[in-house]
């Protein structure tokens, strides 16, 4: 049934979703024109908001562009090209692969989101070099697992919570992890995500005749010729002393934080892993730079796309409009279903403001008022946001640039498949947050 029913998803995503450019120009009229109908805002001031907010995510967008640079250029180091090749020659279907690549990504997206989003896609081609199966849905199933990173390790808006001081503490006090995170209902919404997402995806696999299959020499990386240093600046450039000593330094620097000091994971400390044990595996400055020249064409769609949505989420805060949005669903909600609104209210959110601190940054203002109100559970309430947030991300392509950029697929060549999954997931999660 679910083979019969990704079919005119696809189709129908194909036919109608635009490039992810375009997607983000429409986004930006919506988000524009809903504001001056639904708020105060006059057409003037929104267009001051979204000049003045178009530069804000400009840290943001350098981080995206090194995770995928950084991810690229570790991965097609020799000694993990030849650790994903051995991985997936170990894979002998089509249906095998489709489940190995989602529980990877799943694991690796609940450690941390850009770890996820990078070894996803990774591993996705290798295992099309090797295995004949459907491209679009492999690389569908690696971006499918990103959907547990909000309820993982490096989910922003609980880790957020916890740190004394945060912009709520006055209000909703410190809420511990083991309240979040860690809290029943939420593991057991992992669990269920880690069972049923996988089968989901397998579930879709076309048949042979419906197959899109990627060429091996397409996803082949061209091999790099050996060349004999003449001059001292080549010497240089092919040393391997030189490359060895900054990427081991990088590395002794990372000891130190992960194991004296006890610091965790965050997006700058993932770039710097995988840039320094690649500057270690490619052995050479020239064999890094080569690897470089060959990633950077992917992030074109990053580097364009991001500014426009630093300007939609700065309509839709200074606007009011998304506060708005929020306390239309606040109002409907009872102390038993407001985790279910919640929810459902972030995954809209979530589509024009596509971060997670933002998210809750425009929320928390609405909701935790109206959970106070209510009597309702204040970690759950959180959590809900949390979920939504990441829930969506099935439909919004913003977060899928680095791994289409990898894979080079289109969104459109994806979506559909992550639609079906949008549906039940979103039951999943939506189920976990009111009933467990």
């Amino acid at each position: 049934m679910l083979r019969w029913l990704s079919r005119p998803a696809v189709r129908l995503v194909e036919r109608y979703l635009p490039d992810p450019y375009v997607f983000v120009l429409v986004l930006t009229l919506v988000a524009a024109g809903a504001a001056i109908a639904a708020t105060p805002t006059r057409a003037h001031e929104v267009l001051r908001i979204w000049g003045d907010g178009f530069w804000n995510l400009l840290t943001f967008s350098m981080q995206m562009l090194l995770v995928l640079v950084s991810g690229f250029m570790l991965a097609h180091s020799p000694p993990v090209a030849r650790l994903l090749d051995t991985l997936a020659r170990r894979v002998h279907s089509a249906a095998s692969a489709i489940i190995y690549v989602t529980l990877v990504s799943l694991a690796a997206s609940w450690l941390n989101w850009g770890f996820g989003l990078v070894v996803g896609a990774l591993f996705a081609k290798a295992l099309a070099r090797h295995v004949r199966v459907d491209y679009r849905l492999l690389v569908a199933s690696a971006y499918s697992g990103f959907v547990v990173w909000h309820g993982g390790l490096a989910g922003s808006i609980p880790l957020t919570i916890a740190t004394p001081g945060h912009f709520t503490a006055e209000t909703i006090g410190v809420i511990d992890t083991s309240q979040t995170l860690f809290a029943g209902f939420n593991l057991a919404i992992v669990a269920a995500l880690f069972v049923v997402v996988p089968l989901i995806n397998r579930l879709m696999l076309p048949g042979d005749d419906e197959s899109v299959i990627a060429s091996r020499e397409a996803l082949e990386e061209p091999a790099s010729n050996p060349v004999r240093p003449s001059r001292p600046a080549e010497h240089l450039e092919h040393s391997r002393l030189l490359a060895g000593c900054v990427g081991l330094a990088g590395l002794a620097y990372l000891a130190d934080y992960f194991f004296l000091r006890g610091q965790g994971l965050n997006l700058n400390v993932v770039n710097f892993l995988f840039l320094m044990v690649a500057i270690v595996l490619h052995g050479t400055p020239t064999r890094l730079l080569a690897s470089l020249q060959a990633g950077i064409r992917g992030g074109a769609g990053i580097v364009i796309q991001f500014p426009f949505y630093a300007g939609i989420m700065a309509i839709m805060t200074q606007s009011g409009l998304a506060e708005a949005l929020s306390g239309w669903f606040a109002s409907i909600a009872t102390a038993d279903t407001l985790a279910f609104w919640s929810f459902i209210s972030a995954g809209i959110v979530n589509l024009f403001v596509p971060s997670g601190g933002g998210q809750w940054a425009v929320q928390a203002p609405v909701m935790i008022p109206a959970a106070e109100a209510l009597g309702a559970d204040m970690p759950r309430i959180a959590m809900a946001i949390a979920w939504g947030d990441a829930w969506t991300n099935l439909l919004q392509p913003f977060w899928a640039l680095p791994v289409l950029a990898i894979a080079g697929l289109k969104a459109a060549d994806i979506m559909g498949f992550c639609l079906i999954q949008l549906f039940v997931t979103g039951i999943i999660i939506a189920a976990g947050l009111t009933f467990l």
